[in-house]
């Protein structure tokens, strides 16, 4: 069955959510034209006012409605601990965890020269700039453990060591809570290969 023209439109903009196939899509879009349509009403308004007030932090690239987010702009963050990100959400699952108290810098992505992404695209001018204004003594690389994050965070370690400055990588391996003989045989070999002294 064909869709009217409109609602068709609804359906194929919802789709550019990540993770929403054509069937979730409709499901969504009929939900907000049957049931929902206050609550559509709301969303059309908050995306419209999120898309005319939030921007990137000048400093960090993190999402921000001032210049600066709210953790670049706070005094008490230590700024000799750089924390390098692929993306807002990294950002977000770091602070959740309570563990870090020093600034960050958001990639918007990973290096990927078949898709068109290199170092300008990545904001490498600007992560250079402050670590050029001499704060910064550790670089902690916090990219994803895909092939396309391991060349951006020995991209960024280079960047780091033709500064004298020290470039760390987040530890990966068997989560807390979990069992070995569930942990795929990547992520144990990754585990094993950065093992501590006790």
């Amino acid at each position: 069955m064909k869709h009217p023209p409109r609602l068709a439109e609804l359906i194929e903009a919802l789709r550019a959510l990540p993770g929403v196939g054509p069937k979730s899509a409709q499901r969504m879009a009929f939900h907000l034209l049957q049931e929902g349509r206050g609550g559509a009403h709301t969303l059309a308004q908050t995306l419209e006012a999120a898309l005319a007030t939030v921007r990137r932090c000048q400093r960090c690239r993190m999402f921000a409605e001032q210049e600066l987010c709210a953790i670049c702009a706070a005094p008490q963050r230590d700024p000799t601990l750089l924390c390098v990100v692929e993306s807002p959400a990294d950002v977000v699952a770091i602070e959740q965890s309570g563990s870090f108290r020093g600034r960050y810098f958001v990639l918007m992505g990973h290096l990927s020269p078949l898709d068109g992404v290199g170092p300008e695209q990545l904001g490498v001018r600007e992560l250079e700039a402050i670590l050029d204004e001499g704060a910064v003594r550790e670089l902690i690389l916090a990219t994803n453990p895909t092939v396309e994050g391991e060349a951006t965070a020995h991209f960024l370690a280079d960047l780091a060591g033709q500064r004298g400055l020290a470039a760390s990588r987040i530890a990966h391996g068997v989560p807390i809570g979990g069992e070995i003989e569930y942990v795929d045989g990547g992520t144990l070999a990754r585990a094993l290969s950065g093992r501590q002294s006790v």
